[in-house]
């Protein structure tokens, strides 16, 4: 499988192809009519977002790799070339792609009586109740910069859009041509959001991009100048985010972050988006002034960019064009009046999210912030709401006297500030706060309970977010087991000091030995194919690009074990390549909920072992996070888990085939109805809790 020592190309997919590759998986659902419009309009709104991300941080991270000028990762920097040219190559088409599916949808929106007007569409009241909104709100936020007195554009924000302007002389245009003045307009997108609601027409509801209202408001923007006749044209540019931070051990750690966050804004442009009837000249003096080069990304769009604010689309009041809202359900055993440690002291608890109520586990918490049993609370946290309620549960705790030791990630990408702000309110509560570890991120998702009546602890994962738990399948291990629970709070003790030995017997903590575990299974696996026994192995997981395990996943699939995955995101094994990979099917599920769980399970001869945890199968998560999966004992959460993989597996109506190609086929069915996994899990867990549970359907 290696060729002088080197990767095959043919059997290993670059991480950052795999990634334009499942971004597209979310494109193809904004293309679906079987998909309320409206929900068609917010993917979009996703595949927008994601695509600036990636651009900041992995594409940029491309970049520097591609301008180093040092000869010693020449073979890496051959590689970088090739994957970036790919990715352009890609984006490019993939634009057209979503350009024109923006126009299918904008069509679909008429024909339900929702129209996106522009500011040559508007009829007189339209008109004047632009007017009216200009002089009375607009009128301060909207002034213009001249570019002619810009050297760089490089230190205005890029999660904004913008105008930029050809202006012409009211004295002789004509000859303004010869010396070409430009402007460009920041809309004040935060102010007024990106959708204006104009006045019904004619019984049709009627809105309008802000930009397309300024762009009716230019002429008042610049009254009292020497021009008219003015030209507009949206543009955006992405920087580059990764942050370079201060090196220097004098600085504590918080320090250090706080000062990357600020750093971020000043990273250099990497990408710029441009309407594509935009002048020649004015697209090059503005790549000029953003230093735009060859290694930079330009694409040609269409009239209108920065289109993640699709995801907060006006909903006009019909709410027969998004999905039916579902409400989550509340498992029988976590609405009992009984304590709830006490009901998971009795057996394993499991939930899973947004099904079930995240609102079980905050009791669960809660509980522990009120028990006079419980004494310490210990708990990793990666990514907070914004009025979280799981910290405030945390400072209530910490004001009843309980010793709580929070673990809070400082480098959770595009929330550090966020994480700061909540870090310093628990300080002050009295809470005991680790930044993390050096040269490690936290990315487990741990709680302990220490309790007079015995201990319990709670492995999930996801993170213990209520905004996350609404939207990213998750699931939840509740437990007392005693092994388990030691191990857990052993976890702490490794984060805070993190090269003190620690050998775990039962969790798969990285970055000591996880990944080490994992090729035991797949290597037991091997051994059993070859022997005759049963060999599977079922999974689920966001990514998969370690080149070890897919290396063994190789030799598994040769040996003759079959290998079934859900894999959402990157993933960088080839599938049905005959000798290597033929036992090998992947599924990619996208659906209303982010697929955000992993669980792995393996026949081990016909005793199935069973795992859930925090970590993909990825170097970061392997090498330079700490994380930690859990084996699962209880076989009714061991039927669960199997219940959620094999669903995922079957889905038919939203998966599609992940075989390395980018093709994204969808799964042909040979007989029976597709199933749609989501769709028969919450059916399945209504069922489970009863009629006073059951809510709307899909």
């Amino acid at each position: 499988m290696k060729k002088n020592g080197k990767y095959d190309t043919e059997i290993y997919i670059e991480r950052d192809i795999s990634w334009m590759y499942f971004n597209q998986r979310i494109l193809l659902e904004a293309e679906k009519t079987s998909v309320p419009l409206l929900e068609r309009l917010s993917f979009l709104g996703i595949y927008s977002n994601n695509l600036d991300e990636f651009f900041r941080v992995r594409v940029a991270t491309l970049n520097r790799i591609i301008e180093y000028k040092g000869k010693a990762i020449q073979q890496e920097k051959a590689i970088t070339i090739n994957t970036f040219k790919t990715i352009n190559r890609l984006n490019i088409c993939y634009s057209t792609e979503f350009e024109n599916t923006f126009h299918i949808i904008d069509e679909s929106l008429k024909q339900n009586n929702i129209w996106l007007l522009n500011e040559k569409e508007l009829n007189p009241e339209q008109k004047n109740f632009i007017c009216h909104l200009y002089h009375n709100r607009l009128n301060g936020s909207t002034t213009p910069l001249f570019i002619s007195t810009f050297q760089q554009l490089d230190e205005q924000p890029d999660d904004a859009i913008y105008l930029a302007v050809l202006l012409n002389s009211k004295k002789n245009p004509a000859s303004a041509r010869t010396k070409i003045t430009y402007a460009f307009i920041e809309l004040p997108v935060k102010e007024y959001g990106r959708f204006l609601r104009l006045p019904d027409a004619d019984g049709k509801t009627c809105l309008i991009f802000l930009d397309d209202a300024v762009r009716f408001c230019l002429p008042f923007i610049f009254e009292g100048t020497p021009f008219c006749g003015f030209e507009a044209y949206t543009f955006k540019f992405t920087k580059d985010a990764e942050m370079e931070l201060d090196t220097d051990l004098r600085n504590s750690v918080m320090q250090k972050i706080a000062k990357g966050v600020k750093s971020r804004k000043k990273g250099e442009p990497i990408r710029l988006v441009y309407d594509a009837c935009m002048p020649a000249n004015m697209l090059k003096h503005i790549a000029r002034m953003l230093n735009i080069d060859k290694w930079d990304t330009q694409v040609a769009g269409g009239r209108y960019h920065n289109m993640k604010d699709l995801m907060k689309f006006p909903d006009c009041n019909r709410r027969d064009l998004k999905y039916k809202p579902l409400l989550p359900i509340f498992k029988p055993e976590f609405t009992s009046s009984d304590s709830l440690l006490e009901i998971i002291r009795q057996k394993d608890r499991f939930l899973h999210y947004p099904y079930h109520s995240f609102s079980s586990f905050l009791r669960v918490l809660r509980e522990a912030a009120i028990s006079q049993d419980v004494t310490t609370i210990k708990m990793t946290l990666y990514r907070l709401a914004k009025d979280s309620k799981v910290v405030q549960t945390l400072i209530s705790a910490a004001r009843n006297g309980k010793k709580v030791t929070v673990v809070i990630e400082l480098l959770a990408r595009f929330d550090e500030a966020s994480n700061i702000s909540w870090s310093k309110q628990m300080q002050d509560a009295g809470i005991r706060v680790i930044f993390g570890v050096e040269g490690l991120k936290v990315h487990s998702k741990l709680l302990f309970i220490g309790s007079k009546k015995g201990d319990i602890a709670c492995i999930s994962t996801g993170n213990f977010h209520e905004g996350n738990a609404a939207q990213y399948t998750d699931v939840t291990l509740f437990t007392d087991r005693k092994k388990l629970v030691q191990e857990v709070n052993a976890v702490f003790t490794f984060i805070e000091k993190p090269y003190v030995p620690v050998h775990f017997r039962e969790l798969l903590v990285s970055p000591n030995d996880m990944r080490k575990q994992l090729i035991q299974r797949i290597n037991r696996e091997i051994k059993n194919a070859k022997t005759g026994k049963t060999a599977y192995i079922l999974g689920k997981v966001n990514h998969i690009t370690d080149k070890i395990i897919i290396e063994k996943l190789y030799e598994a699939s040769t040996a003759g074990v079959k290998i079934d995955l859900l894999v959402r995101g990157n993933c960088s094994v080839v599938t049905g390549l005959a000798g290597i990979s033929e036992n090998i099917r992947i599924n990619g599920i996208i659906d209303r909920y982010l697929e955000h769980s992993r669980i792995f399970i393996f026949a081990n001869g016909g005793r199935e072992t069973y795992i859930l945890g925090s970590a993909d199968w990825m170097p970061r998560n392997f090498d330079n996070r700490i994380e930690v999966m859990t084996p699962v004992y209880d076989k009714n959460i061991q039927a669960e888990l199997k219940r959620i993989v094999e669903y995922g597996l079957r889905d038919t109506y939203q998966g599609r085939i992940v075989d390395g190609s980018g093709r994204n086929l969808p799964w042909i069915l040979s007989s029976g109805e597709p199933l749609r996994s989501q769709t028969a899990l919450y059916e399945y867990y209504s069922e489970q809790a009863g009629p006073q549970n059951k809510q709307c359907q899909f």
